[in-house]
Formats: structure tokens, C-alpha cells, sequence
């Protein structure tokens, strides 16, 4: 890929963070162009892609070998000090969906998070305490910014009256990057089991033990590829493999969950942000990894997808959103949007303006 621009670090606005480098690697051939590296602060180890994605200057970062909440806080943290005009952030790669009566949640489906009720859009689902009416959900994590919560909600909106354009832009990198073939959708087929039916220990493949004719029975789409849900993400430390556990966590929530994963509420802790996730898994015993990548691309397309409706100039003129109490950004010293803090005897709930 050409680097055919030069930029300087005070150029780029918005961060895309990615957990594992087959998730960044998707991000980064759908970008429209890649741009030179540029000198980084003493003491930040990370490795950084720039580029331009729908006319926005970009900056993509990896976390490191170890995954979960705090490499990704420290990892965005790096990105902030290297490139101080970021404002803008997206979490970008795959989660485990939690299907559902109410939410038909397919294999190559994409979740972006938005705000249920009192939540902000990410929720750290094991972070509280045990109490005699049951677990409290404890902490503070950032709300969507304004700016992407409404770019969401435009996308959300016009999505009613015609389809995403996920295919298209897979489609377009397929044909730039023959190599990303591994990305495309598997001949695996997507097979949803009942919680009660679960997936022998120490056996890979479901096509080798599971019986097909227990599965969930779902109707035809009437549509071709996948489709991008919005609702709460569960965020925590722990890889949810059981189907009867993801049911149970997705049940506190009045709303449910959409799906699970493992590092945006170390991302939210810090800074404002949106998270998409493309589905490559139930969160069931039957995980397995033959949809990761197709999830990963279907995740990046979402979030090229999402860029479109958010204007250029807005992004880079429209003040940065407070990335932490008590440490306003870059003269910026107002904070509304929606969050939930429990800390002590104070109680912050719903929509919040404090300046």
C-alpha cells in the first residue's frame, strides 16, 4: 500500500483501536489511503497505521499480546499522547452475539453500541457487588459521543428505507486486496444451538459431534448479508463460552445485551467512544474461530459505513468530549451526554450536564 501523504500528528482526529491484528488488518485494507508514519512520544510502544477512511485522517492501533480492559485503556491512552488532536474513537472487531426473541442476531452480523435506559451504550457487566437483592452493577464508563451517537442514529434511520452498504465495501476490498480472501464469508454454516444443547469438551468441529437437527429453527432473511443491530455491549474480563451463563448476564439488563466481548470498558473508562462489533460466535460451548475474520471485515465495513455520516468539518472543528471527571480536554470543561456512576452515596444517573 502507497504512502502517498505526508501529514503532521496534529492532522489526525479520529482513532480506530482494535484487540487482535486480524481485526486491525480489516480495518486497515478498507482504508481509502495510507499515509507515511509519523514520529510517536518517548514511551508509547504502540504500532500505528494511518490513513484516510470517507475523508477523515485516521490513526489505527492494535493492543498488544495481552488483551482485556487495561491494555486497552493504556492503549488508547499512548494513541492521546502521540496524536493529541484525536476526539473521536471507535472499538472496531468481534464479539460473541446473544440471539434472542427479541434480537435475530445471525453469524456476520454487526452490533454498534448505543445507549438503553440508563446506559451508555457499553456496559462492565462484572464490576459491583453482591447484595442481598442481588449483584449492583458499580463504576463510570464514558457515554457515545455526541457526534457518533447521532452519525449512528442517521445510519440506523436510513438502513429502514434501503440496505447497508457492508457488502459493497467488502466487496471493493476484495478486489483491491485479492490476498484478504480469508475474510470473505465461510462455507461453514451458521448454526444456532438451544443453551441446553452443549458442545462436547476437547472436540474442534461442531459438523463432527453436534446434530444439526437440534438446532434453533430461524426463518430466511429476505435480505442478503448481514445486519448492523444497535443496543447495549457487555464488557469483561472473562471468555463467555456457555449459553445458559450469557443468558443469565444478558437478563439484568431490562433490555438485554447484544453481545459480549472483552476490552471496550477499558476504552469507555477513559474516553467517550462507540464500539462495533461484528458477531463470530454465540458466546455458546460451540465457539469456534472459522468466523473471525469474516466478522472482523463485516465490523470494519460497519465502520467505514458510519464515518459517512459524520461530517468532516464537524469532526475536526466540534470540541472534543471530556475524557475524564476532573480533566477536561483541551479547554473543553462540559460534559453531557448519558452515564451511570455509582461511587459511595452518589448516584449520577441518565442524562447529565456538568460544567
Amino acid at each position: 500500500m502507497a504512502p502517498p501523504t505526508q501529514n503532521t500528528v496534529d492532522d489526525y482526529t479520529v482513532g480506530i483501536l482494535c484487540a487482535i491484528d486480524f481485526e486491525k488488518n480489516a480495518v486497515r485494507y478498507m482504508l481509502d489511503e495510507e499515509h507515511q508514519r509519523l514520529p510517536t512520544q518517548p514511551g508509547d510502544s504502540n504500532s500505528y497505521t494511518l490513513g484516510k477512511l470517507q475523508g477523515h485522517n485516521v490513526v489505527l492501533a492494535c493492543l498488544p499480546s495481552q488483551q482485556g480492559k487495561g491494555a486497552a485503556a493504556t492503549v488508547a491512552t499512548n494513541m492521546s499522547r502521540s496524536f493529541p488532536s484525536i476526539k473521536w474513537r471507535l472499538f472496531v472487531g468481534i464479539g460473541g452475539g446473544v440471539p434472542s426473541d427479541q434480537h435475530d442476531i445471525r453469524l456476520g452480523d454487526v452490533v454498534v453500541s448505543m445507549p438503553e435506559g440508563e446506559y451508555g451504550g457499553v456496559v462492565q457487566y462484572d464490576l459491583g457487588r453482591e447484595t442481598n437483592s442481588g449483584f449492583e452493577l458499580k463504576g463510570f464508563l464514558w457515554p457515545i459521543p455526541t457526534l457518533l451517537r447521532n452519525a449512528a442514529q442517521d445510519m440506523k434511520s436510513d438502513h429502514i428505507g434501503r440496505g447497508n452498504q457492508i457488502g459493497k465495501y467488502m466487496a471493493e476490498m476484495f478486489k483491491k486486496w485479492p490476498d484478504m480472501a480469508p475474510y470473505q464469508q465461510p462455507s461453514e454454516p451458521d448454526l444456532l444451538f438451544p443453551a441446553n444443547i452443549q458442545h462436547p469438551e476437547g472436540v474442534p468441529a461442531c459438523a463432527d459431534v453436534c446434530d444439526p437437527s437440534q438446532t434453533t429453527p430461524r426463518s430466511d432473511r429476505h435480505f442478503n448479508g448481514p445486519k448492523i443491530h444497535y443496543g447495549l455491549i457487555a464488557s469483561g474480563d472473562l471468555v463467555i463460552k456457555n449459553a445458559a451463563r450469557r443468558d443469565e448476564i444478558a437478563a439484568q439488563f431490562e433490555r438485554g445485551v447484544l453481545c459480549f466481548e472483552m476490552e471496550a470498558a477499558g476504552l469507555a473508562t477513559e474516553y467517550p467512544s462507540i464500539v462495533i462489533r461484528g458477531i463470530s460466535d454465540y458466546a455458546d460451548s460451540h465457539k469456534n474461530k472459522k468466523w473471525q475474520c469474516y466478522a472482523a471485515a463485516t465490523a470494519a465495513a460497519c465502520a467505514k459505513e458510519l464515518l459517512t455520516y459524520v461530517d468532516t468539518e464537524a469532526a475536526a472543528t466540534e470540541p472534543a468530549p471530556t475524557p475524564r471527571f476532573g480533566a477536561p480536554a483541551r479547554g473543553s470543561t462540559v460534559f453531557i451526554g448519558k452515564g451511570q456512576q455509582n461511587t459511595g452515596n452518589v448516584n449520577i444517573t441518565g442524562d447529565v450536564n456538568i460544567s
